[in-house]
């Protein structure tokens, strides 16, 4: 059986950006816009917003960026409720990390969450630049499942 690739992530969707320094938030803006992303990018500073933009959201998101360690639900508990709800887990919103250090706990929690991806921030801006193109560009050649209503 053909995939139907018409039918997989909506990789024209916006791509959510957990994060809650600032300075990063607009160092990655610079650099989505720089590697020409046409993706809207959405900007979350913890985690209980951007639960509440997923799963109110009509349009399904490309990708999610996240932090870890962020205010009032942080990124291991974000994960897990947002595997945990049906409709989202359904969508196949590809999830990934991406965060400034890495401890084993962390990074073995998020692999048990289903994650599709685990990142460490490079300090240098064109090695964070070089990171990010190459997820994009992955996950732009990527084909997933997806629910189809």
């Amino acid at each position: 059986m053909a995939l139907n690739t018409k039918n997989n992530m909506n990789k024209g969707g916006p791509i959510v950006i957990i994060e809650d320094d600032l300075d990063d938030q607009e160092m990655l803006t610079q650099i989505f816009n720089e590697i020409d992303i046409k993706n809207k990018v959405v900007f979350f500073s913890d985690g209980e917003d951007a639960l509440e933009y997923l799963i109110n959201i009509d349009i399904e998101p490309f990708i999610i960026f996240s932090d870890i360690n962020m205010p009032r639900l942080n990124g291991v508990d974000l994960r897990e409720k947002v595997h945990n709800n049906e409709d989202l887990r359904l969508k196949s919103i590809p999830y990934l990390f991406f965060t400034t250090g890495a401890e084993q706990k962390h990074v073995i929690d998020a692999y048990s969450k289903s994650i599709q991806g685990f990142f460490i921030k490079p300090n240098k801006y064109e090695d964070l630049k070089r990171v990010i193109k190459t997820i994009i560009d992955y996950w732009q050649e990527c084909v997933s499942p997806n629910y189809t209503k």
